[in-house]
């Protein structure tokens, strides 16, 4: 029986998301703003929320937050994550007013509120993902 693990989903940028996976091949982590009212947002967006504007530019976020809410996964979404199980995801409060999700890389447990750092790395493919470490 052929065993053989399927490479992992790669992301398919557009043009929307384009500059967010620039960035991160750089190491930078790219939020949008919106040009008209400053409201910044993640993940990348048409529409300004607040004032419906089209009208954004990028900027580059911190990296730092705190930890809203986490999941430790079990069960592999997809087959080429199966020798990784368990691992924990978090959800992190940015200092620029967003959200972000990434994967833990830390001693648990984790606490609400628990300062922490996000960084990109890159997966055996390049292909880079966001890393959430205690600050």
């Amino acid at each position: 029986m052929d065993k053989t693990i399927p490479a992992k989903p790669i992301p398919q940028p557009n043009a929307l998301s384009a500059p967010y996976w620039e960035g991160a091949r750089q190491g930078k982590l790219l939020l949008q703003q919106c040009a008209a009212c400053d409201k910044t947002r993640h993940y990348p967006q048409t529409l300004c929320s607040r004032c419906y504007s089209t009208e954004v530019r990028w900027i580059e976020a911190s990296k730092r937050g705190t930890v809203h809410s986490w999941t430790i996964s079990h069960h592999a979404f997809h087959a080429a994550f199966a020798d990784e199980i368990p691992y924990a995801l978090v959800t992190v409060d940015l200092e620029e007013g967003v959200r972000a999700m990434g994967r833990y890389r830390g001693t648990l447990p984790l606490k609400l509120g628990m300062t922490v750092r996000l960084r990109f790395e890159n997966d055996a493919q390049g292909t880079p993902g966001l890393v959430v470490e205690p600050a």
